[in-house]
């Protein structure tokens, strides 16, 4: 109803079941270090194609709907900023209180070092504007959601897998203990959610060392 740009994100994965039969839910109860292909699909302004297809081609390729023709045309590739791009931190804050330390001391060191607040609170829509600009996307576990709120397989996967191929860095933060890879996660289910920090490397590192400090200091 807000009319806000939103999209369809999606992966692929090869099968493991026989071809024979129908394919079952364990083809995709699988880490995401075994899709093939992802991408999102984005609709706004101009309806954009974002895709990758991993190892078999390197990189992050993106298209936008030529209305004329009714077909993708070929836009760019994507590669996020080496040195991290614009210093833009997009999370929801009300969500603040829950939150745990290293995520809290990340937001106030981004507030206090001159960073902008972006959060449109569509995932396609924040992380294709990290991908673009840089900075960093967080929808981090907390009190409430231990497990985080966004999906694995459908949300955390696809958009994980962009983001390393685009050159970024993607982490679960905190989840059940430990701080991992999102492409690493072993789905029990279909509908499993994970802790999402992903974005260029000098945001989502500081991050990342802000748990390995509290790692320390508990030692």
């Amino acid at each position: 109803d807000c009319n806000v740009s939103v999209g369809s994100i999606f992966s692929v994965y090869r099968r493991t079941s026989s071809t024979s039969e129908a394919a079952t839910v364990k083809d995709i109860l699988r880490p995401g270090t075994d899709i093939v292909v992802a991408g999102y699909c984005m609709y706004g302004a101009a309806t954009e194609l974002v895709v990758t297809f991993g190892q078999a081609l390197p990189g992050v390729q993106r298209f936008a709907l030529d209305p004329a023709f009714g077909e993708f045309v070929f836009v760019s590739d994507m590669a996020m900023d080496p040195g991290g791009g614009k210093k833009i931190f997009s999370c929801n804050e009300g969500n603040s209180l829950s939150w745990d330390q290293p995520i809290l001391q990340f937001v106030e060191h981004c507030k206090d070092t001159g960073y902008a607040a972006r959060y449109v609170g569509s995932m396609v829509s924040d992380v294709h504007r990290t991908l673009l600009y840089g900075g960093i996307y967080l929808y981090p576990a907390d009190k409430k959601s231990t497990k985080g709120k966004l999906r694995v397989l459908y949300e955390g996967f696809p958009m994980a897998m962009i983001t390393e191929q685009a050159g970024g860095v993607a982490s679960t933060g905190l989840l059940l203990g430990k701080v991992g890879r999102i492409l690493e996660v072993m789905p029990e289910n279909i509908h499993d959610r994970c802790p999402i920090i992903m974005g260029g490397e000098r945001d989502v590192n500081k991050v990342l060392d802000l748990y390995k400090s509290l790692d320390q200091s508990k030692l």
